[in-house]
């Protein structure tokens, strides 16, 4: 058990500890953060396989005083150190995939084309293997009774995860904060896209009965076909809906109130930060205007809360990493409070 009698949380954070400048090792910590670095697929701005690091630096600014959730990171916070094969694997197949998305963007027809054919078989074998790692790892931790953050990345990363917590908890529901709907079939030809987390986790994980989706604001036809199609196992709140429902006078409590109602039992929180106003998070991979402020998702996964539900993991994904700090600035208080919530929503 750590021994926090010496440590003072009003004090500079020390880097030399870990995230959030905390003393925790890995086996006292209550919470594991298992960074992702892996940004094979995204099909437009790069940069957050290497967020973790960044956000590791920006966390060492965030005060540790948390006055409404009493306290819970003195159950301990532990970030794994980002896995460097993992990192490598991602910046190899990211230059193939790059070659691969302008070849394909000028019409021409990969069958033809042999290289290009193996590079994207070994984008999609890469990916597999990615999802396979991630579920190994999460898995292991559950199994030691853990409580799990994964930290992007970009957000094809989460899906081993997603296994992992549903082998540990049953039927669970997802609610996802995001600019997409993530519900595309193979976008691009790659099978475990970014865009296609969505899909790929409700064909491959029964125990998901129910994905909310909120912010959503750029999307396909074939989403719509999909959302539409899918017997209410898939509730979208687009952004445009939710504006025009406030700018006619319902308030975000009301609204709030039933997005919570949509919820199962257990709820996993997917967080996308491009789901955020881009103010927030400009360097994230796919930028859209609209989209929320922090307080207002806090709020709600207070709510989710309250109700007894149980909150019982979390990603954080596409943040990216630009010519200033600010990015990681604000996933790091993100982060913050979503470690926070996490452990103390288990009282």
């Amino acid at each position: 058990m750590t021994d926090l009698s010496q440590f003072d949380p009003n004090g500079a954070s020390n880097p030399r500890k870990n995230i959030f400048g905390l003393p925790f090792t890995e086996e006292d910590a209550r919470l594991v953060i298992l960074p992702i670095p892996w940004e094979v697929t995204v099909s437009y701005g790069a940069g957050t396989s290497r967020a973790a690091e960044h956000i590791f630096q920006a966390s060492m600014q965030v005060d540790l005083f948390e006055g409404e959730m009493n306290q819970a990171w003195r159950k301990g916070f532990f970030m794994r150190h980002a896995d460097k094969k993992v990192l490598m694997k991602s910046d190899y197949l990211r230059k193939e995939a790059e070659l691969y998305i302008d070849y394909i963007s000028k019409g021409e027809a990969v069958e033809k084309n042999t290289f290009m054919c193996k590079s994207l078989r070994e984008i999609n074998e890469g990916s597999t293997h990615l999802n396979k790692w991630v579920y190994e790892q999460t898995r292991e931790l559950l199994e030691k009774g853990k409580l799990v953050a994964l930290l992007g990345g970009d957000h094809s990363t989460p899906l081993g995860y997603f296994k992992a917590i549903a082998e540990k908890h049953g039927d669970y529901g997802i609610l996802q904060i995001d600019a997409h709907c993530d519900l595309r079939k193979s976008y691009e030809n790659f099978v475990y896209s970014h865009a296609s987390v969505m899909y790929n986790a409700l064909q491959e994980i029964p125990q998901i009965t129910k994905l909310v989706q909120l912010g959503v604001r750029d999307f396909s036809q074939e989403e719509w076909d999909f959302i539409c199609n899918s017997n209410h196992q898939v509730i979208t709140y687009f952004d445009k809906d939710l504006k025009e429902r406030q700018f006619e006078g319902q308030s975000w409590k009301e609204i709030a109130d039933e997005i919570v109602g949509h919820l199962p039992e257990k709820v996993y929180i997917s967080f996308d930060v491009d789901g955020l106003d881009p103010k927030l998070c400009p360097s994230t991979g796919t930028p859209v205007p609209g989209g929320f402020e922090t307080e207002q998702l806090y709020y709600l996964i207070k709510k989710i809360i309250r109700s007894g539900r149980r909150f019982i993991g979390f990603d954080l994904v596409e943040i990216g990493v630009g010519d200033s700090s600010w990015d990681a600035n604000v996933g790091a208080r993100i982060l913050w409070k979503l470690s926070n919530l996490l452990v103390a929503g288990e009282n």
